[in-house]
């Protein structure tokens, strides 16, 4: 029976033809996987299946996943961050991934949980840096994160009653079922490059990745140092999320899942 695979023109030119075609031929596919997006097992001989490539600083691994979770392409990820999927894809998830010993210029609070918008559960993001974020190049002691975001086309909220849009171009990574990275367009072209990066993979519940791949976006929400803190449960999460809002202090957007 032949395999339902999808092998992108981008994954294509870095495997080389000749692999492209055995894994079409079915000679190097497997004949059942987990999904690198929703970790649910797959089966390329009975669905649609894509191949994703995932690139490091030196070496490369080529995951498959649902083409309803992730279409086939090719993410550019660390060194660091590849080892961790390598290890969650190989359910060796007890090993700790490497830390980035280099220190931040700036140090982005990332929380994940679900936020009710007209009666359904998304999966959100919610980032809030640890001090003031200034404009670079700038000497002042203001805090420009907000208007940097808006400049990239994030949208001002006062209040949570719809879905923000969509906005192209940035997309957030999740690889063997965990969160890697918020991904935005490279200045100079060719593929994304990392806004935000996690030290090692954040784990996220089940509940919030079947809601990341249902709707196949994240809404990313972010406000200034201060203005929502690390809230312990949901329900608390929305009340700060709906009080930034409130003050001015919110912006958002829909960001698709990995880049699609």
């Amino acid at each position: 029976m032949p395999r339902m695979l999808d092998v992108s023109d981008e994954v294509r030119a870095e495997i080389g033809d000749e692999e492209a075609d055995r894994l079409l031929a079915g000679e190097s596919a497997p004949g059942s996987y987990d999904c690198t997006s929703c970790r649910t097992p797959g089966h390329p001989e009975q669905e649609r299946t894509s191949t994703v490539l995932f690139i490091g600083d030196e070496t490369a691994v080529l995951a498959f996943a649902h083409a309803t979770c992730l279409p086939s392409q090719v993410v550019q990820v660390t060194e660091a961050q590849l080892q961790g999927a390598v290890r969650a894809i190989g359910g060796d998830t007890g090993a700790p991934a490497p830390a980035n010993a280099a220190p931040e210029q700036a140090v982005l609070g990332v929380t994940s949980g679900l936020v009710l918008i007209s009666g359904e559960l998304h999966p959100a993001l919610v980032v809030e840096p640890t001090a003031p974020v200034a404009r670079p190049g700038s000497l002042g002691a203001g805090d420009d994160f907000l208007p940097l975001l808006i400049e990239q086309g994030f949208m001002p909220l006062t209040e949570l009653s719809a879905v923000p849009p969509v906005l192209h171009g940035w997309s957030v990574l999740l690889a063997a079922g965990q969160l890697h990275a918020v991904l935005q367009p490279n200045p100079g072209g060719g593929r994304p490059v990392a806004w935000w990066q996690a030290h090692q993979p954040l784990q996220v519940t089940d509940g919030w990745r079947t809601a990341a791949n249902k709707h196949h976006q994240v809404l990313m929400f972010a406000a200034p140092v201060g203005s929502i803190g690390r809230q312990p449960r949901e329900d608390l999460l929305r009340d700060a999320l709906d009080k930034a809002a409130a003050n001015g202090q919110l912006v958002a957007s829909a960001l698709p899942l990995a880049g699609v």
